[in-house]
């Protein structure tokens, strides 16, 4: 089932887009506000009913269409960090429509991370290295799951503060990142996967396997 977030402040117009969004299959999550979204969420899609929305809103690796009004510039901002674009009034038909095309787009997503003695299903949200699983809280577990997306790849602090707690913009002096990171690299090496967690000096984080 696709789990959708929807995010409309007008109640009406809220209760009926849910309704009607469940009843074609869709799981769905409403809220009147993009600051009420759950950010431990991953859905496969977001609707924003206000295009204002897009600065307060990040999910990451989510395709997001916005509702919003007529005016082609507003459609132009919007489409600077939105993926599509309806103006109201609407057909609701075409809104799904519009949906399932942004879907057909997206890459499908591996359910499981092999890393060899690290794997990660993210269906079940279960991280097991050398047999052992690993407790980990939430923005531990989003960031190891980003890091082990791309092995060897280096993230810049930016993509990663953007990706896994929503910043919009960098916040200098927060140690987030910097906590989160060493938290993850203690329980790897407590399982025996000492040295994964590499940090880039003055760029960012890896994930950097080791073969026995």
């Amino acid at each position: 089932m696709t789990a959708l977030l929807l995010a409309e402040p007008e109640p009406s117009a809220r209760s009926f887009l849910e309704r009607q969004l469940a009843s074609d299959g869709f799981d769905v999550l409403s809220f009147s506000s993009p600051d009420e979204l759950p950010r431990a969420a991953e859905p496969d899609v977001l609707v924003l009913g206000d295009a204002a929305a897009l600065d307060r809103c990040v999910v990451p690796d989510c395709p997001v269409i916005v509702l919003g009004d007529a005016d082609p510039e507003a459609r132009v901002r919007a489409l600077a960090r939105a993926d599509d674009y309806l103006s109201r009034p609407f057909l609701y038909e075409e809104l799904v429509a519009r949906i399932h095309a942004l879907l057909r787009r997206r890459p499908p997503r591996a359910e499981t991370l092999d890393l060899g003695e690290l794997v990660v299903d993210r269906s079940a949200r279960r991280v097991v290295a050398r047999g052992r699983e690993l407790a980990l809280a939430g923005k531990e577990y989003a960031l190891l799951v980003k890091l082990a997306e791309e092995p060897d790849r280096v993230f810049t602090r930016e993509q990663l503060l953007r990706d896994v707690w929503g910043y919009r913009t960098f916040v200098p002096g927060t140690r987030t990142l910097e906590s989160h990171a060493s938290r993850v690299r203690r329980k790897l090496a407590e399982a025996g996967l000492d040295g994964w967690v590499v940090n880039t000096w003055g760029v960012g984080y890896k994930l950097r396997p080791f073969t026995a």
